[in-house]
C-alpha cells in the first residue's frame, strides 16, 4: 500500500467514526430524550391474601418549565388508573420547575401516592464535567440555588392527597390492602436518617399480620437498601441512576452514581439482606438534568408494577 492510499484509508476510517459519533449524538440529544415510554413488571411483595396493586413509579423529571412534550406525557400516565403513585424525587430542574410539575401531575389528584426528595428537589442543579461520574458518586457544588421546597411539598400533599416519607413512615389503604410505606431523605447527600425512621416505624404501632410494608428513597446506596430489609421492607423503590442515562448498548450501565451494582442501575431486580431478597425497581428516571440534555440506548421511562401476594 501506498503511502497516498494509506492515508486515505486513515481519513475514510476517520471520517466513518466521526460520521457515527455524530449521528449518536444526534440521536442521544435530538430524539432518544424524548423517546418516553411505560416498562411494565410485576413482582410477588405484598402479604398473602393481598388484593393486586398497580403501582406507577415515576423518577428524575428534573423538570424545567419549557419542556412541554415531558409534561404532556406524564399527565397522559393518569389514564393508566394506577392504584398508587410512588414518587422517588428529583422533580425540579429549574427554579421555575414547579409550573411543570403542576402541569404533569395535577391529573393524579386523589390517587394515593408517595413521595420522597432528591436533592435536586431542594437545590438547583448546576453544570458539571459529565466525566466525573466515572470517578465515583458526584459530589454537592458550590453555593446551590436553593428551591422552593415547601411549595412543592405543599402541591404534592394538600393538592394531590400524597404523602412525605423523608426519613418517615405512614400506613394507607390501597386497593383494599393496608400497606405501610417507610422512607429516607435523599441518601446521596446523606440526608438519610435511619434512626429517626425507626422512630417512625415504631409510632405506627403493631402492624396488622396482613400488612405489608414498602420502602422508598430516592438514591439506591447499598446502607440504605439494607436498612430497608432490617426494617421489614418487602419491597424497594427508587430513582437517582438515569439507568446511566448513556449507556453502551448490549452492555448497559456505564456509571450508577452511587454504589449499586451496575447491573441493577435500573429496572427490576431483587436485592438480598441478612437471609431475605424482596424485589428492587430502580427507575431510570424520565428526565435529565438541563445541562446535560441527553440519553443514548437509555429510553426515558415510568414503571408500572403490578405487586401481587407472596405464596
Amino acid at each position: 500500500m501506498t503511502r497516498s492510499s494509506a492515508a486515505r484509508t486513515a481519513l475514510t476510517a476517520l471520517g466513518a467514526v466521526g460520521a457515527v459519533g455524530v449521528g449518536a449524538a444526534i440521536w442521544g440529544v435530538g430524539i432518544e430524550r424524548h423517546l418516553y415510554t411505560v416498562r411494565e413488571a410485576s413482582a410477588a411483595a405484598l402479604a398473602p391474601g393481598s388484593t393486586p396493586v398497580r403501582v406507577l413509579h415515576i423518577s428524575d423529571a428534573h423538570m424545567a418549565p419549557w419542556q412541554h412534550r415531558k409534561q404532556r406525557w406524564l399527565a397522559s400516565l393518569a389514564a393508566l388508573e394506577p392504584d398508587l403513585v410512588v414518587n422517588t424525587g428529583d422533580n425540579l430542574g429549574h427554579r421555575d420547575g414547579l409550573a411543570g410539575i403542576r402541569r404533569a401531575l395535577t391529573p393524579f389528584e386523589g390517587i394515593p401516592g408517595v413521595f420522597v426528595h432528591g436533592s435536586n428537589d431542594v437545590l438547583a442543579p448546576a453544570p458539571r464535567n459529565p466525566l466525573k461520574y466515572f470517578t465515583g458518586p458526584s459530589k454537592g457544588h458550590h453555593d446551590p440555588e436553593p428551591l422552593d421546597t415547601a411549595a412543592m411539598d405543599a402541591f404534592f400533599t394538600d393538592e394531590l392527597g400524597w404523602h412525605g416519607l423523608n426519613n418517615a413512615a405512614t400506613r394507607l389503604t390501597v386497593a383494599g390492602n393496608s400497606i405501610e410505606f417507610i422512607g429516607v431523605d435523599d441518601p446521596h447527600r446523606g440526608w438519610d436518617d435511619v434512626e429517626a425512621l425507626r422512630r417512625e416505624v415504631a409510632s405506627l404501632g403493631d402492624p396488622d399480620v396482613r400488612s405489608s410494608r414498602i420502602a422508598v428513597a430516592h438514591a439506591p446506596y447499598r446502607r440504605v437498601l439494607d436498612d430497608f430489609i432490617d426494617l421489614g421492607a418487602d419491597a424497594l423503590f427508587a430513582g437517582h441512576t438515569h439507568g446511566g442515562q448513556v449507556c453502551l448498548p448490549g452492555f448497559g450501565a456505564l456509571v450508577a452514581n452511587c454504589d449499586i451494582p451496575l447491573k441493577q442501575a435500573k429496572g427490576l431486580s431483587r436485592w438480598s439482606h441478612a437471609g431475605r431478597t424482596v424485589p428492587l425497581n430502580v427507575s431510570a428516571g424520565c428526565g435529565h438534568s438541563i445541562y446535560a440534555p441527553v440519553r443514548f440506548a437509555c429510553r426515558p421511562e415510568a414503571t408500572l408494577l403490578t405487586l401481587t401476594a407472596r405464596g
